[in-house]
């Protein structure tokens, strides 16, 4: 398999986790969004959305979107449930990543980390600081009555919420007032084969 994707942002960096936990052999092939490779015909072909990260098949199959790359991946293992609700609750909180977390948290650390907040994008900067906090309180609540998201067991869908949260700060959230979320993290940072965004910057 090869996957194009940037380890610093997220969405690829999630696909990296799930590899690296099922030790599953790969290739990686950096793209530079800034230099927008994403935009070049070649990288179109495989995704006409011009997004990272995308997953190549051996068959020369491309899939996109980097939750149904993980899933895709996790299929057959303790990270994807077979039992129906379960999976369902695993979709639910990816589709919560995608619509309610990564438009506010990955958009704020996306202007601040990487255009440096220029002013023209301050405004937007600080409209997205709510909807974020809004995301991390969402998942606070969840995470005091479960250890992980879904319940009792690690998952994709940990895995999803795990790869912009931890890097909230980033994007000028602070997680202070969120302990059950900051627990979990430290209990996703310790599972096996975890690895880290720094170790293959």
């Amino acid at each position: 398999m090869k996957i194009f994707g940037d380890i610093a942002s997220g969405n690829c960096y999630k696909v990296k986790l799930v590899l690296e936990q099922l030790r599953l052999p790969h290739e990686w092939q950096h793209v530079d969004i800034l230099k927008g490779e994403t935009r070049e015909s070649a990288f179109l072909e495989l995704n006409p959305n011009g997004k990272i990260p995308v997953l190549l098949l051996d068959d020369g199959q491309a899939i996109s979107e980097s939750n149904a790359i993980i899933d895709y991946l996790a299929e057959g293992t303790a990270l994807l449930p077979t039992d129906r609700l379960a999976r369902a609750r695993v979709l639910q909180w990816q589709f919560f990543e995608q619509y309610s977390h990564e438009p506010y948290i990955a958009v704020a650390r996306f202007i601040k980390k990487y255009l440096g907040l220029p002013e023209a994008r301050r405004a937007e900067f600080e409209s997205k600081q709510v909807g974020g906090a809004k995301a991390l309180q969402v998942m606070e609540h969840q995470l005091r009555i479960t250890p992980y998201l879904t319940g009792a067991t690690y998952t994709v869908a940990d895995v999803s919420l795990y790869a912009y949260t931890h890097v909230a700060h980033e994007g000028g959230f602070s997680l202070d007032a969120y302990p059950a979320v900051t627990a979990w993290l430290k209990r996703v940072k310790a599972q096996p084969g975890h690895v880290t965004m720094e170790q293959f910057l």
